[in-house]
């Protein structure tokens, strides 16, 4: 978030060279598996697909259900790749499969090359930022496994001139209410030393009052504070920030009144976080709850008004504040392309049984099981009269119908001038597009475009 992207001329022809190298693999993968038609090459393709689609029936079987079929799908999900490894072998195939795998890996990674290069994604510039001189940070020393006490990042703030408000582990607080405390006794600037949900918290104060907002990345993830460039492996230089800071405006996105800053769930995943003993064994408590709520008498749907959109019968939906780059980066290592974009990402999904798994696996979003979309406003409603929320990994019941929101720039975020920066992710490839990319007239630089 720390520099404006444009592309330049040099960018242009770079990503004209990448999408050319990206078609060229791709049809080398393609002449590979033609070329050794005779030495098996329709039957790589035949079981490489066919792999993936047992492969994606069993992981079905093993997260829908206990007992013997659980076992069976995930002997399954690992026999099935095996197996095409081992037929491979057997039939003297590997070495030509395993050339049309590099050339296709080529193609893809060229491809996203070039068009992450071909259309940045616009960020806005920077500006400087005053010091504040009435600085008020928030830090919760439990959060990230104790990050405020092994960085010493009390200590650092108040040596920048900054008041500590210190939680409790023991007694729960109001943030937001001391939030609001600190407003009414002058603070010229909130910050948080804590997870993503007491960020958007103090947040939501910070943008009431239009008042600048510090993101001290002490959390356990940080999707928000990566999303920002900030430093995740050293939180003190956040508070850099506090002398030597520029101000950014992002947006902050709005459910049921409540602010978030990066993903609103509904469905599945908010039905596990509710479980007590999901914080301590986070995996032990999907495996046991998913069989109940994809496919057991816990099964929950949903309906969505996605914009003008109906989304009938979903399993779980998600919300984000800008919307992530594609499903594959909603993991932990997800990324969102802009946080100033003024748009919602709504990723819908409704898989009721192996058949539509092995449908994802194999067509990915464009799999009637998947939705994936944009859209300024979303409504959810349910049969119940409240439903299991989790907005930025907090688990909350809320009444229905639930409203999604965003409002655009309403959150000024003072950064550190000297940051990582944002690294850019690689769109999703789109051959048609590396198509034109790749075939576009070069542009001429006119006669007199060095004169001053």
């Amino acid at each position: 978030m720390g520099r404006t992207w444009v592309t330049s001329p040099g960018d242009a022809s770079a990503a004209r060279v990448l999408a050319r190298c990206a078609l060229l693999a791709a049809v080398a993968a393609a002449v590979v598996l033609m070329v050794a038609l005779g030495a098996g090459g329709l039957l790589i393709l035949g079981a490489g697909l066919l792999g993936l689609v047992v492969c994606a029936a069993g992981g079905w079987w093993f997260l829908a259900h206990r007992g013997a079929v659980r076992l069976f799908g995930a002997l399954v999900a690992v026999a099935a790749p095996v197996g095409v490894l081992v037929l491979f072998a057997h039939g003297g195939l590997w070495l030509t499969a395993l050339a049309s795998t590099l050339c296709w890996t080529t193609a893809l990674a060229c491809g996203r090359s070039a068009l992450r290069r071909a259309r940045p994604p616009r960020l806005q510039r920077p500006v400087p930022a005053p010091r504040p001189r009435r600085a008020v940070i928030v830090m919760n020393p439990k959060s990230g496994d104790g990050k405020v006490g092994r960085f010493g990042l009390v200590e650092r703030a108040e040596e920048l001139g900054a008041r500590v408000i210190l939680l409790d582990p023991s007694a729960p607080a109001d943030v937001a209410e001391l939030a609001r405390q600190a407003v009414a006794k002058g603070a010229d600037l909130l910050g948080v030393a804590g997870g993503d949900g007491t960020q958007a918290l103090v947040a939501a104060v910070a943008a009431e009052h239009g008042l600048p907002f510090l993101v001290v990345c002490a959390g356990t993830r940080n999707h928000f504070a990566m999303d920002l460039g900030l430093d995740r492996s050293d939180p003190a230089r956040c508070l850099d920030a506090l002398t030597d800071g520029e101000e950014i405006r992002v947006d902050l996105g709005d459910v049921a009144g409540r602010a978030f800053v990066n993903t609103v769930s509904f469905g599945v995943y908010a039905d596990i976080v509710q479980s007590p003993e999901y914080r301590d064994a986070k995996t032990a408590t999907a495996l046991n709850r998913m069989p109940d709520l994809l496919a057991g008498d816990q099964a929950r749907r949903l309906d969505a008004r996605v914009d003008d959109t109906v989304l009938s019968s979903q399993q779980a939906l998600l919300v984000s504040n800008n919307p992530y780059v594609s499903p594959e980066e909603l993991s932990g290592a997800g990324r969102r392309a802009r946080l100033d974009g003024g748009e919602l990402g709504v990723l819908g999904m409704r898989v009721e049984g192996a058949v539509q798994a092995a449908d994802v696996a194999v067509r990915g979003t464009q799999a009637e099981g998947l939705t994936v979309m944009t859209a300024h406003r979303v409504e959810v409603t349910s049969d119940e009269d409240t439903i299991p929320v989790a907005v930025d990994g907090e688990a909350l019941r809320m009444p229905t119908p639930v409203v999604c929101s965003l409002r655009a720039g309403a959150l000024r975020v003072l950064v550190p001038r000297d940051r990582p920066g944002v690294a850019l992710p690689a769109p999703p490839v789109n051959w048609r597009r590396l198509v034109d990319l790749a075939f576009a007239p070069t542009e001429r630089k006119p006669a007199d475009a060095t004169r001053t």
